[in-house]
C-alpha cells in the first residue's frame, strides 16, 4: 500500500508520524484525566447489562487504539456509553435468559453487527442520514434512556434484588418491596452520592466518580461488604479477555438485525454531534465519511476484544478539550494506564460494591436529564415539542428499541408533511423596491399592481406539484383583484427536471390562460429554458414567460403596463383627432 494512500485510509497515522514533543506535556495530563473519567464509567456501564464489570475495560482499550488510528479529530474520546448500552441491554437481556453467558456472547454479536451497519454507512457514504434523528427526537429519546437508568439502578442502590427489570414494572413493584430494603447498602448509597456531590461543590475538575469508587473499594476490601451483605462486584477473573464459543440457537442472530440496526443509527447521530461541535470549538475540519468508517472499525475492535459498542464519549471528550489535550496522542495514553489496571488490579476491582456502581450511574445519567429542554421546545416550535414529547413517552412505555422505532417513525412522518405540504408566501415589496413576505409583521409590504408574486418552499416533484397547482389556483382566484401575471420563485421550486412537475406545469399554464393570466417563472433561467424544451411544452410570451429572478420580473411587467397604458393613450388622441375632423361631402 502506498504511503499516501495508507494515510488517507489511516488519517491518525499522519499525527504519530509527525509528533511534535512540545504536545506531549498537554497529551500526558489530558490522557491522566480521561483515563480517571473513563474508568468508574466504563466498569458502571457494564451493570446496565448484567455481563462481568471487566467487559467495560475491553470496550476501552483496543477502541482507543483505533480510533486514535482511523479518526480524523483531535479531541474526540472515544468508549462505553449510555444511550448504547441501553440499547444493547433492552435487546440482548430477554434473548439471553439469564445465562450470562449467551448475555456476553450476543453483546459481543451485536456491537461487531453495529460494526458492519457503519462501515456499510461509511461506503455509501450516508453520513447525512446523521442527521436523520432531530434534535427533539435525540432529546426525547436521551430523556427517556436517563430515566430507564436511573430506575434499573434502584435495586443496587437501595439492596432490593427482586425487583422487575422493566421500568414500568419496576415502578409498580417498588412500594410492595421497600420494607425489605437492606440499610448497610442504603448508607452506603447515600454516601456515595453525598461524596459526590460534595466533590462536585468543591473541586469541579476532580474526577469525582474515580475518586468515590476508589475509596469505597478500598474500604469494601478492608471491612468486607460482602460478608455483611452489601453486593460487590465479585471475581473478575484474569485480564486478558476469555469467552466460550457460541453455543445458543443461531435464530438469535436473526433477533439482532433491527436492533444492532437502531444502535447504528443512535451511535452515528451522537457520534458526529460530538466530534462535529469540538471540531468547530477548535477550528479544524473533519472528514464525516471517514468518521463513519472510523466507528465501524471500532465497534468491530471493541466486538474482537470482547467488549461490547461503543461510541463518542461527549464527557471524556470535554475533559480532553478542557485539560488542553492536542492529539490523538492522549486516546493511546488513556488506553494504556487503563490496560495496566486491566492486567494488575483486577482484584481490587472486585471488592467495587454495586450500591456505589449504581450511584455513579445514576449520578452520570442525570447529565442526560433534560425535561426542561424538551419543554423549552413548547414556545419555540409545538411539532418539536410533540415530537420530543412522543419519543420520551414511547421510551418509557414500550422500551427502548420499540422506542425509537416509533420516534423514527413519527420523524419520518412529520419530514413527509413538510415535503408533501410545504408552507408558501405570497410576496411583496417595501418602498424601496425589495422583495419580501406578505404577512402580519410586515405591514408595509405591498403587491405589484397586476402582479401576483408566490414562493413554494420546497422543491417540486410528482409527489407535491399536485398541491403546487392547487395552492396557484387558489390565490388566483383568492386575490381581491384578478392579476394579469403570476411570477413564482423558480429558485426555490424547480431544481429537478422532473417529467410529472412539468406535465402539470403545462396543465397550469393552460387553466391560468383561460383565466386570463400568464405564468412567469423567476430564477434558473439556462435550466428550465432547457427543461421546458425537452419536456415539449409549447409555450409563447401570452402564456409562459421565463425571466432570470423576481426583479426582473417586476421591470417586464411594469414596462408591459407602461406600454399598454402608451398604446390606450395614442388610441385615445387618434379618435379624439377623428371626431374633430369635418365631415366632407
Amino acid at each position: 500500500m502506498q504511503p499516501n494512500r495508507l494515510l488517507r485510509w489511516m488519517p491518525g497515522l499522519s499525527v504519530f508520524l509527525h509528533y511534535e514533543r512540545k504536545n506531549l506535556r498537554f497529551d500526558i495530563r489530558a490522557g491522566l484525566s480521561v483515563a480517571a473519567v473513563a474508568l468508574p464509567v466504563a466498569i458502571a456501564y457494564t451493570g446496565l447489562m448484567g455481563i462481568n464489570a471487566i467487559v467495560g475495560l475491553y470496550a476501552c482499550i483496543l477502541p482507543m487504539v483505533t480510533y486514535a488510528l482511523f479518526g480524523s479529530s483531535r479531541q474526540l474520546i472515544v468508549g462505553p456509553d449510555a444511550a448504547t448500552c441501553a440499547v444493547i441491554a433492552a435487546a440482548i437481556i430477554p434473548l439471553a435468559k439469564g445465562d450470562p453467558d449467551t448475555l456476553w456472547q450476543l453483546a459481543i454479536i451485536m456491537t461487531l453487527m453495529t460494526g458492519v451497519w457503519c462501515l456499510i454507512a461509511g461506503h455509501f457514504k450516508l453520513a447525512a442520514f446523521a442527521d436523520f434523528l432531530s434534535q427533539p427526537i435525540l432529546q426525547g429519546l436521551l430523556n427517556g434512556v436517563a430515566v430507564t437508568i436511573i430506575v434499573g439502578q434502584i435495586g443496587n442502590v437501595l439492596g432490593l434484588d427482586e425487583l422487575p427489570s422493566q421500568l414500568i414494572e419496576c415502578l409498580v413493584a417498588l412500594p410492595a418491596h421497600l420494607h425489605l430494603m437492606h440499610m448497610p447498602t442504603l448508607i452506603l448509597s447515600g454516601a456515595s452520592l453525598a461524596a459526590l456531590f460534595l466533590l462536585r461543590a468543591v473541586r469541579r475538575s476532580w474526577p469525582g466518580p474515580l475518586i468515590v469508587m476508589t475509596i469505597a473499594t478500598l474500604v469494601s476490601a478492608q471491612l468486607d461488604f460482602a460478608s455483611m451483605g452489601i453486593s460487590v462486584v465479585g471475581n473478575l477473573g484474569n485480564g486478558l479477555p476469555h469467552i466460550k464459543m457460541p453455543a445458543f440457537d443461531p435464530g438469535l442472530l436473526r433477533e439482532l438485525v433491527i436492533p444492532s440496526l437502531n444502535l447504528a443509527v443512535i451511535s452515528i447521530v451522537s457520534f458526529m454531534m460530538t466530534v462535529r461541535s469540538f471540531a468547530e470549538k477548535n477550528g479544524y475540519a473533519i472528514d464525516v465519511d471517514q468518521e463513519l468508517r472510523a466507528q465501524g472499525y471500532i465497534n468491530i475492535a471493541s466486538g474482537l476484544s470482547q467488549g461490547f459498542a461503543v461510541s463518542a464519549a461527549t464527557s471524556r471528550t470535554a475533559v480532553n478539550d478542557a485539560t488542553g489535550g492536542k492529539t490523538q496522542m492522549v486516546s493511546l495514553i488513556a488506553a494504556g494506564l487503563i490496560a495496566l489496571v486491566l492486567f494488575f488490579l483486577t482484584s481490587f476491582l472486585g471488592h467495587i460494591p454495586l450500591a456505589t456502581l449504581g450511584v455513579v450511574l445514576i449520578y452520570s445519567s442525570w447529565s442526560m436529564f433534560s425535561i426542561r429542554q424538551i419543554f423549552s421546545f413548547r414556545k419555540r416550535n409545538k411539532s418539536a415539542f410533540t415530537l420530543a414529547l412522543f419519543t420520551l413517552v414511547a421510551v418509557l412505555v414500550v422500551g427502548l428499541i420499540n422506542g425509537i422505532g416509533f420516534a423514527v417513525l413519527l420523524g419520518l412522518v412529520q419530514f413527509l408533511r413538510t415535503v408533501f405540504r410545504p408552507t408558501d408566501q405570497l410576496l411583496g415589496v417595501d418602498e424601496q423596491g425589495m422583495i419580501h413576505s406578505i404577512n402580519n409583521s410586515n405591514v408595509d409590504i405591498n403587491q405589484v399592481d397586476g402582479l401576483l408574486m408566490y414562493r413554494f418552499n420546497s422543491p417540486l416533484t410528482y409527489f407535491n406539484v399536485a398541491y403546487f397547482k392547487k395552492r396557484i389556483l387558489q390565490v388566483v382566484n383568492t386575490a381581491p383583484k384578478r392579476p394579469g401575471w403570476v411570477a413564482v420563485d423558480a429558485t426555490v421550486s424547480f431544481i429537478n427536471n422532473d417529467m410529472s412537475v412539468f406535465s402539470t406545469l403545462n396543465e397550469l399554464v393552460t387553466e391560468l390562460k383561460i383565466k386570463g393570466v400568464t405564468l412567469i417563472l423567476a430564477g434558473r433561467r439556462t435550466e428550465l429554458t432547457r427543461w421546458v424544451s425537452e419536456n415539449k411544452i409549447k409555450r409563447n410570451d401570452d402564456d409562459l414567460i421565463i425571466v432570470p429572478d423576481l426583479y426582473f420580473a417586476i421591470r417586464l411587467i411594469q414596462s408591459k403596463q407602461q406600454g399598454r397604458i402608451k398604446a390606450i393613450e395614442e388610441a385615445m388622441e387618434q379618435a379624439e383627432e377623428g371626431a374633430e375632423k369635418p365631415l366632407t361631402t
